[in-house]
């Protein structure tokens, strides 16, 4: 079984590490975009909100059409949207009366792949006869946070020897892993979660409470997750006092680690661990995480919640999606595209309440990290009441 799939779990994986790659390359370029192109911090701001809105239409667009295109088709196109979206990133901006118009156009080409591979890759393996399906999602999304860790470190150790300058050719370097992902996705043996026409639509899922459990637990993962991480920088350099290229390190790239190393653990020991008592254990150390973020005097205990926050949400996101699929078994790829739509949903509230709380506050972050609190305490309640749940 190993054998035949193997392909199949391969590309997967370059799957993951493709949106990776298309989430966190461009970040790392903002300041050089505002230097070279004279482009205002404003509308710079407005490239990372272009990225995650693309990729909710596009999880709509995945629960009402993918099932009729097919997985193979939409998976191939998703990684030659991704790999066209970051050569354009070196070349539109340059041949383009507006730069920023380039950048924009390549942000969304890149965010519609990125977007497939997000729905498309966790129902591929799910699809696949595997044993103990918990424990092999766990692992493929840890591939997300290895990548993340690669195009941070790779990147600035290619700035630092090349010089920051050369970043186009950089961007045409990324490119190629999705390009030689097109070819395991032709060649790679790819089920279907359900027959054709038999998975539940849209306005089904819709009339079952557990479904409505299920994204509110989505959207807490995704809050719980994103909140800490895209502030993990500046709560780092600002809350705690480190320097920027410290804060950049410490924060994200640790943080991406310890989500990593949570999922490879879930991933390997997890036939002998109950998901939902893992899932709750997590939530509460998440907020154990935040509260030291927001209330903990000592900078070494606050740097400490930070990075361990980071394993205490690398279960949820994955382990919400094994366990709504293992209760609604019909739900089909649209459950899968919901899902996703509801964990970019809570990427992008999440931080913006910790932003909102911060500035009001003034430009206190750990009132901002108090306010995200309340992620991890709704995530609780919802695993909860789905393991209350015994259909």
């Amino acid at each position: 079984m190993k054998d035949k799939y193997g392909k199949t779990l391969i590309a997967c994986y370059l799957g993951f590490i493709t949106q990776a790659i298309a989430a966190n390359f461009a970040p790392l370029l903002f300041l050089t975009f505002k230097r070279t192109y004279g482009i205002p911090i404003s509308e710079i701001a407005f490239i990372s909100t272009t990225f995650f809105f693309t990729q909710l239409l596009i999880d709509l667009f995945c629960a009402k059409f993918v099932d009729k295109i097919g997985y193979r088709k939409s998976v191939v196109a998703s990684e030659i949207f991704s790999a066209a979206g970051l050569i354009g990133l070196a070349v539109l901006p340059e041949i383009l009366p507006s730069a920023y118009a380039g950048i924009i156009i390549s942000v969304v080409v890149y965010a519609m792949g990125s977007g497939l591979i997000e729905v498309l890759v966790s129902p591929i393996v799910e699809a696949c006869p595997f044993e103990n399906k918990s424990s092999v999602m766990s692992l493929l999304h840890s591939f997300y946070c290895w990548g993340s860790v690669g195009v941070i470190l790779l990147s600035t150790i290619f700035f630092a020897v090349f010089g920051i300058e050369n970043w186009r050719i950089l961007a045409c370097i990324w490119a190629l892993v999705p390009l030689y992902n097109v070819f395991n996705f032709i060649s790679c043996p790819i089920e279907r979660l359900t027959d054709e026409g038999e998975g539940l639509g849209i306005r089904n899922l819709c009339r079952l409470p557990i479904f409505w459990i299920a994204i509110v637990l989505m959207i807490c993962a995704g809050a719980s997750e994103i909140s800490m991480a895209q502030w993990a920088s500046a709560y780092v350099e600002s809350a705690l006092g480190f320097q920027k290229n410290v804060g950049d390190i410490m924060g994200p790239c640790l943080f991406a680690v310890a989500m990593g190393i949570s999922r490879l653990f879930y991933g390997k020991y997890g036939e002998k661990i109950d998901l939902m008592k893992f899932m709750i254990g997590s939530g509460a150390l998440c907020l154990v995480c935040y509260l030291l973020a927001a209330l903990s005097g000592s900078p070494v205990l606050g740097l400490v919640g930070c990075v361990v926050c980071g394993f205490s949400v690398g279960i949820m996101w994955p382990g919400t999606i094994s366990i709504t699929s293992a209760k609604i078994t019909s739900g089909g790829t649209a459950l899968f595209a919901l899902l996703a739509m509801a964990g970019d949903m809570g990427g992008s509230i999440g931080p913006a309440i910790v932003g909102f709380v911060t500035q009001n506050a003034g430009n206190n972050l750990r009132a901002g990290m108090l306010a995200g609190c309340v992620f991890p305490i709704v995530l609780i309640i919802s695993v909860c009441l789905l393991k209350a749940n015994k259909r």
